[in-house]
């Protein structure tokens, strides 16, 4: 395995601290929902139901907010957005535990549009630090990260909710997101690279003119991606309830981000990958063999191995083609629409493995959200199968960029 790759990525200037830095923000950011549920049905004494129609509510608000946030860093810069949204979050987090739902329920939809972009950031900022040959391992890295934060903040979330109170926990989400946007704001990551363009200096280009099939076909896979990965969440905990080892959950769940932070670092360290399409239908047909395994805990751990091991490699494969493909004027945008599509596909995933759950046997989760990630793969597989012939002559590195079902230096 390689690791000049890294070493290569990591040496760059302000890699370092802009990954570091994203850790650390995304913890409060992944935290958010399970302190919401908590609240609602805690504190609140609303049902589960009551306590999804205000995470709903925020997932909305993120998804139609991420490619606004990401048009504004485009057009005005990157602290005035972080600005407007750490005071709009600081806000929210500190009257949300006091709201009667009905209130908190529409400022959840308003506080999702203004919520702290620092997915998007930094991963606009990763392409603006990055040469584009060095991407891959960057977005890899950044994969892993997102890993690392999402393993890490709902357990702290739940830990501290029990501990002491869902409302104190609220308190504890707000504060990290005032400093997380607070040290992103200091930091202040470039969102451009030196000797690129900025709208300012010429007329931006047209939606039309970047928003093209091949942009479409990524996003759609980045919200298949989280579509199968959503419902292998929800599936896992109704498959094991079945079985009498609940108890078992959070160590197979653990195992299974510990098979993406592998698979990541893989990844990143290869010299040729398969394509964003590739890796989706991997997924998804690893996903939909899970569902042949036995009832044990350690025989599910066993076979979410290969489709594991491809969750943070799908996901980087996305952002790196998106940072390929937006021209540097309408990164932040395209970046937002990336991670709207993200989004996306968790809230949809969920929910879809849970009615089949509950229409047919936990098992079928797993087959649903496979095979749903299959048929957003065969959509897109025209897009993958016409290229277009450059018009002017190309170097290997730039037809790099242009989506294949081959794999790609």
């Amino acid at each position: 395995m390689r690791l000049a790759p890294y070493r290569a990525v990591l040496g760059l200037p302000g890699v370092r601290p802009l990954l570091v830095v994203a850790i650390l923000a995304r913890v409060p950011s992944v935290a958010a929902g399970v302190t919401l549920t908590l609240h609602v049905v805690f504190e609140l004494h609303r049902g589960y139901f009551a306590a999804g129609l205000v995470g709903t509510a925020s997932t909305v608000g993120a998804a139609i907010g991420a490619p606004l946030l990401g048009r504004l860093v485009d057009r005005r810069g990157l602290r005035p957005v972080l600005a407007i949204c750490t005071v709009a979050e600081g806000v929210f987090w500190s009257v949300a535990g006091s709201l009667p739902y009905p209130v908190l329920l529409v400022l959840a939809l308003v506080g999702g549009v203004l919520m702290l972009p620092v997915f998007s950031v930094v991963r606009q900022s990763l392409a603006a630090l990055v040469p584009p040959a060095h991407r891959r391992p960057a977005y890899a890295l950044d994969s892993m990260s997102v890993e690392l934060s999402f393993m890490v903040g709902p357990a702290l979330a739940v830990l501290l909710a029990t501990s002491v109170s869902p409302h104190a926990t609220m308190f504890a989400v707000g504060a990290g997101v005032v400093l997380s946007g607070t040290a992103l704001f200091v930091f202040n990551p470039p969102v451009r690279s030196s000797d690129e363009e900025s709208p300012a200096d010429g007329v931006a280009p047209s939606r039309r003119s970047w928003l093209s099939a091949r942009m479409v076909a990524i996003l759609a896979i980045a919200v298949a991606t989280t579509l199968v990965l959503g419902g292998t969440d929800v599936t896992v905990v109704a498959v094991l309830r079945e079985a009498g080892q609940v108890s078992w959950t959070g160590l197979v769940l653990a195992l299974w981000g510990v098979y993406s932070l592998v698979g990541g670092f893989v990844y990143g360290s290869l010299r040729r990958v398969p394509s964003p399409l590739m890796l989706l239908s991997v997924l998804a047909f690893g996903t939909l063999l899970v569902a042949l395994a036995g009832p044990q805990w350690f025989l599910v751990a066993l076979a979410l191995i290969p489709a594991g091991a491809l969750c943070a490699p799908a996901l980087a494969a996305a952002a790196d083609a998106v940072s390929h493909l937006a021209p540097p004027s309408v990164r932040g945008e395209a970046m937002g629409l990336h991670g709207s599509a993200i989004t996306v596909g968790l809230a949809l995933g969920a929910p879809l493995a849970g009615w089949v759950i509950d229409m047919t046997s936990p098992r079928w989760g797993f087959v649903a959200t496979g095979a749903a990630g299959l048929l957003v793969a065969l959509a897109v597989l025209p897009i993958y199968l016409i290229r277009r012939p450059p018009s002017t002559p190309t170097t290997p590195a730039q037809r790099t960029n242009e989506p294949s079902l081959a794999v790609s230096d």
